[in-house]
């Protein structure tokens, strides 16, 4: 199995970043092949503009769309590591999938309605948030945010969620819960 990590967090000493090392040591542990496309480290321009628009209406793409769509079309499972800022994904994520999960690509319109096109992928994905697990179910966040990642993005494209994990409210939590956090993903079967 082929995996693509998504990793969307600038700083790279945060408690993101630690599962992401976290994930790539299960994964070299394993002999699994991956590559990590670290969004910020990239400097990936996250914004879907006129030129895009113009190149895949002439049936090309920008350069930095067609490498980013070699590596997901060479996944079969795609891992996606990010914090929940304003109950979303950060900015520069949700750019990648505007440019590209496009049309052509990820899904198509049919006679019957959008299709997935990426049905042969799975994906794992890892959050955390700032609110206690406690904060979200009570105010429906969680849930809500399934829907959206889940459902109304991943889904959208056909890749099937093999897992999502929130790891909450990060900033107030001791080291030794981080490292238990930690451990949660080590024992995980990516």
């Amino acid at each position: 199995m082929r995996y693509a990590i998504l990793y969307a967090h600038p700083n790279p000493k945060s408690f993101n970043h630690a599962i992401l090392e976290r994930v790539e040591a299960n994964l070299k542990r394993d002999r699994k092949e991956y590559v990590v496309r670290d969004l910020y480290a990239l400097g990936f321009k996250p914004v879907l503009d006129s030129t895009d628009f113009a190149a895949m209406t002439a049936g090309r793409k920008a350069p930095d769309i067609a490498e980013e769509q070699r590596h997901i079309a060479a996944a079969d499972r795609i891992i996606v590591i990010h914090p929940i800022w304003w109950f979303g994904m950060p900015a520069i994520l949700k750019g990648y999938i505007d440019r590209v999960f496009v049309s052509g690509f990820a899904y198509e319109y049919t006679d019957k309605g959008p299709v997935g096109l990426l049905k042969d992928k799975s994906a794992i994905i890892l959050n955390t948030t700032g609110g206690t697990e406690e904060a979200y179910d009570k105010g429906g966040f969680r849930d809500a945010i399934v829907k959206v990642a889940d459902v109304g993005t991943w889904g959208f494209c056909g890749i099937g969620i093999a897992e999502h994990k929130f790891f909450y409210g990060v900033p107030g939590i001791t080291q030794e819960a981080r490292v238990a956090m930690l451990d949660d993903i080590k024992g995980m079967n990516l």
